[in-house]
């Protein structure tokens, strides 16, 4: 099975599916970023699939060469999310990507990723999140969390839908709030566990799809299992 890695920041995740040994067979990336260096460094194609070739004017023209980041009278602009997600799919496609891996990927793509050349990634893209989905879905899972007063959060990786943070769960991992915390330090504890939980459950799910064939069903929401929940308190199993 080949992998794809998106990517838009430091590529910190991306350096633990490298450290995996995962079989990545592109990185592609939304914007100029460490984790297209980090790919290149390792041997590994890339493709930079920026957004702001995909900005249009509220007219539907695009905003290419000399348009100058305007939009005529009006300055109004918006994102081509549509065919944005056509062109990352066909660019996968074309590299024989199997499997997507999100990996700090800073856009949300359509049902159209998911469903372009007949639903060829329907059910093999995952991600992960830093809370026990179903709780604090959304970019600020982390301070949610502990704006709730929350006892635990914890790292999620599931199976991505058009839906954001809404696909059936694959593993879970427990992280306990401690005393004191603030965002950042709940999140870089998070995070510890993200590269360890992530890298093993994308290792597992390609195997699944080696074996079966079928990928995981994506019919149902983060409250339900698919393939085997793990929730493992943090640091009790490894």
């Amino acid at each position: 099975m080949r992998l794809g890695v998106l990517v838009s920041g430091t590529g910190s995740i991306l350096e633990a599916l490298l450290g995996r040994g995962l079989p990545v067979r592109l990185v592609a990336a939304d914007r100029a970023c460490r984790g297209l260096r980090i790919a290149a460094d390792a041997g590994i194609e890339t493709v930079l699939v920026g957004r702001e070739d995909r900005m249009v004017d509220v007219a539907g023209r695009s905003g290419g060469a000399g348009a100058g980041g305007e939009s005529g009278g009006s300055g109004r602009r918006q994102f081509d999310r549509n065919g944005y997600s056509c062109e990352l799919a066909a660019e996968l496609a074309g590299r024989d990507v199997d499997v997507v891996a999100m990996a700090g990927f800073g856009t949300v793509l359509d049902g159209s990723f998911f469903e372009w050349g007949g639903g060829r990634y329907r059910g093999r893209v995952l991600n992960t999140h830093p809370s026990l989905l179903p709780a604090y879905p959304g970019w600020h899972a982390v301070r949610d969390a502990l704006a709730a007063g929350a006892a635990e959060s914890g790292c999620t990786v599931h199976v991505a839908i058009p839906e954001v943070d809404a696909g059936p769960v694959l593993a879970q991992r427990v992280v306990p709030v401690l005393a004191g915390d603030d965002e950042a330090t709940l999140h870089e504890r998070i995070k510890t566990v993200e590269r360890e939980l992530y890298p093993a459950t994308i290792a597992a799910f390609l195997e699944r799809c080696e074996t079966d064939e079928v990928a995981v069903p994506v019919g149902g929401s983060t409250g339900g299992q698919a393939g085997g929940q793990e929730r493992i308190q943090e640091g009790l199993t490894r």
